[in-house]
């Protein structure tokens, strides 16, 4: 609504009907066996569940909240399979925010480590007895074996050659995999004019049209907002200049806030064409195999796959990337020590002997 709040009321009993619709999803699922996306099993049950159709400004809600399950997937719903929409795990406990980002975590676990910047990979070619890998610049690194953590959108992009070419099934598996985009436009202002919830939304006739803001101030004290597009609307923004899409996006928050003042500040991501993501995280799109986050992560060879796309349980997340990582490195460390027996280069990583702790200052939403 153009500067009007929506009442919670109704903004509470749309949720309600919302996740209504999701249970009869799952019915459809069950009586389909070829998948679908998401937004067809939405359209059957409102063919057969005339009461949960929605008009006026219900529908437009339902919308928004429609536009929210899209950003947890940065994709479209028309793109987002039914069979495996809900197949993740979720961990306890409620929303948090790290305030001073994931520095602290990567500080953490880079120490002693030997990382070098500005070797973007190339080539990786594998032989029986180890690997050769090739950067930008011609240099080459030889080791008995390398662990691929690039995401999903890089291995798709085809911009590392593989010699020999990767297994058909490991192929299939990162071609089959979807990558969404979900980009932040990040606006700081001089102060604070907007209320104090952890969202801001525009409702509206379809999911496209429909967006949301991130409150940072009710977290971490800054006067800064968060636009996060995601799908289509993401893909459409990013071929703007940052300039037009900031406009874009301060044109949405003025939807809401008529009176908003402008920001002096606002930084614009590109996930969706930095060269070094190509996308923002995987998700299952219709009709593909319920596996390919498994067959992605099975080695080939002396080459073991961590990431998120590689996370059964915890796929698009963090976490999720972090664990495989520690499962492809003792699966390395594991097939190092049965060729030259133990060495003192390696050390368990998946085991309690080598605790640490990562200083991390934590906002709840």
């Amino acid at each position: 609504m153009e500067g009007n709040q929506v009442p919670q009321e109704l903004v509470s009993k749309v949720g309600e009907t919302f996740e209504s619709i999701l249970k009869e999803t799952d019915v459809v699922r069950q009586e389909f066996s070829e998948d679908m996306s998401i937004f067809r099993a939405i359209s059957i049950v409102f063919e057969r569940r005339p009461d949960l159709r929605l008009e006026g400004l219900a529908h437009k809600v339902l919308q928004w909240y429609i536009c929210r399950m899209e950003g947890w997937f940065a994709a479209d719903a028309d793109t987002i399979s039914l069979k495996c929409w809900d197949q993740e795990e979720l961990l306890p406990g409620g929303h948090g925010l790290m305030i001073r980002g994931y520095i602290p975590v990567i500080n953490t676990l880079a120490k002693g480590l030997d990382i070098r910047l500005g070797h973007r990979v190339t080539k990786i070619v594998r032989r029986y007895n180890g690997v050769k890998v090739t950067v930008e610049d011609g240099r080459t690194f030889i080791a008995d074996a390398a662990i691929v953590a690039v995401p999903l959108g890089v291995l798709k992009s085809n911009c590392i050659k593989f010699e020999p070419r990767l297994p058909e099934w490991k192929e299939a598996a990162i071609n089959d995999l979807g990558v969404g985009i979900e980009n932040k436009i990040i606006f700081h202002f001089e102060k604070v004019f907007w209320p104090n919830v952890e969202f801001l939304g525009v409702v509206a006739g379809t999911t496209y049209e429909c967006s949301y803001f991130l409150n940072l101030h009710k977290a971490t004290g800054h006067s800064v907002l968060v636009y996060m597009p995601a799908g289509q609307l993401a893909r459409d923004i990013e071929k703007m200049s940052d300039e037009a899409a900031a406009n874009f996006a301060f044109t949405q928050l003025k939807r809401i806030l008529p009176n908003a003042s402008a920001p002096i500040q606002y930084l614009v991501s590109h996930w969706g064409t930095d060269k070094n993501s190509l996308g923002s995280y995987s998700y299952d799109t219709v009709g593909k195999p319920h596996d390919l986050y498994e067959r992605l992560r099975i080695p080939v060879d002396n080459l073991f796959f961590a990431g998120e796309a590689t996370s059964t349980e915890y796929p698009g997340s963090v976490h999720g990337a972090y664990s495989t990582g520690l499962m492809a490195a003792e699966d390395c460390r594991m097939r190092v020590l049965e060729r030259y027996g133990e060495l003192d280069l390696f050390q368990p990583v998946m085991g309690e002997e080598n605790p640490f702790s990562v200083p991390l200052l934590i906002s709840r939403m």
